[in-house]
């Protein structure tokens, strides 16, 4: 029997009594003695108390283990690693999947859609993704000029085949002659 109380000249100097330690709550190997004086050796295995942990298994990558609230949880989250995507279109976005990613994953704008970005295809004064546009508004135009005279019909005035726009168009006066008649007036012709 181990001695757990110490009492030398009228004054305790141990008292073991009172003590708690037992195996399961003293590290794995440390040794103590217990409130009956006897040698305890720990057994614990944990080196914390868990129970304030608010980890979800969600929050752990799947497979991985770790403890919370006093007990063992397996993660579930997915391990994605390096995601990538591309976006096509205006009005496209891009869905970052639930779970862990390590960082090096891209979302780019598709490739075909990179190389319509160029400033020629950019209206001169508008600045589209850091590409500042430098087309005039008439790159590509083949205009014409054309003269045409009042009739008494609508007429719509459009460029020939060869042309895709008009420069300008001439509209001549209308044609006014005034001659003397048989009759001793004046005839007018408009025209």
């Amino acid at each position: 029997m181990g001695i757990n109380k110490v009492v030398y000249g009228g004054k305790t100097l141990i008292d073991l009594t009172g003590d708690t330690v037992t195996a399961d709550k003293l590290l794995e190997g440390v040794t103590a003695h217990g409130k009956d004086g006897e040698v305890v050796t720990g057994a614990c295995t944990f080196d914390v108390d868990s129970n304030d942990a608010n980890a979800a298994v969600a929050e752990v990558l799947k497979g991985k283990t770790a403890y919370a609230r006093g007990t063992k949880i397996v993660g579930t989250m997915p391990n994605n690693g390096a995601v990538t995507g591309t976006i096509k279109t205006l009005t496209e976005s891009y869905v970052i999947a639930q779970g862990y990613h390590d960082g090096s994953g891209t979302v780019t704008i598709d490739s075909a859609e990179q190389a319509k970005l160029v400033a020629k295809n950019i209206r001169e004064g508008i600045t589209v993704l850091g590409v500042k546009g430098s087309m005039s508004g008439n790159e590509g135009m083949k205009p014409q000029t054309k003269t045409v005279t009042p009739s008494n019909s609508k007429q719509t005035i459009l460029p020939d085949a060869t042309y895709n726009c008009l420069s300008q168009v001439t509209v001549n006066a209308i044609p006014y002659a005034e001659s003397e008649n048989s009759a001793g007036g004046t005839t007018v012709t408009i025209g």
